[in-house]
């Protein structure tokens, strides 16, 4: 009989998801060269036509700030180009190029898609309960106030947040 603590099993599932989620982003990155952020913008894109950042940021659950970032480094490897629009010149669209439509192709199926299709088809009652452990989980770790999207994604740190985080290490006391 397995005498393993409950909470041991919880964090080592815990662990398998964070872990999981780690692998995928670096499958997509090796097929592709593209974060999952930047996939999802740019099938936004594909899916949206010419397209604005507001209605990407909506469409992707991410910020503007983010998908402005992240458009930035589309353009600057070609994937997208940024349009001024027929009718209204202040308005900028985003469209995808050849280069684009072309590196789209190469995406595998991402982790959270597999997920969604498998908890669609479970029975509402198993859907709830799901949703109540992950959310308990959250609050029991202090992480219902984290700012999360809905896809699955763990990026390095961007060097600002490296240079924050080592000026709190810096700043801690011994």
């Amino acid at each position: 009989m397995n005498n393993t603590p409950y909470w041991q099993d919880v964090l080592i599932s815990l662990r398998r998801i964070i872990r999981a989620t780690d692998l995928q982003s670096k499958r997509i990155v090796k097929a592709c060269g593209l974060t999952i952020p930047q996939v999802m913008v740019l099938r936004a894109i594909e899916s949206l036509g010419d397209v604005t950042v507001r209605r990407i940021s909506d469409d992707v659950s991410l910020s503007q700030a983010t998908v402005t970032t992240i458009l930035n480094r589309l353009e600057d490897r070609q994937l997208i180009e940024r349009i001024r629009s027929a009718s209204d010149r202040r308005v900028v669209n985003a469209r995808l190029t050849t280069d684009g439509r072309d590196v789209l192709t190469r995406v595998p199926p991402l982790l959270h898609e597999e997920f969604i299709s498998q908890f669609e088809n479970l029975n509402d009652w198993e859907k709830t309960q799901i949703l109540s452990s992950l959310q308990r989980i959250a609050t029991m770790m202090d992480a219902e106030s984290l700012d999360a999207a809905p896809i699955l994604d763990i990026a390095a740190p961007s060097k600002d947040e490296q240079v924050a985080s080592s000026k709190v290490t810096e700043a801690a006391p011994a």
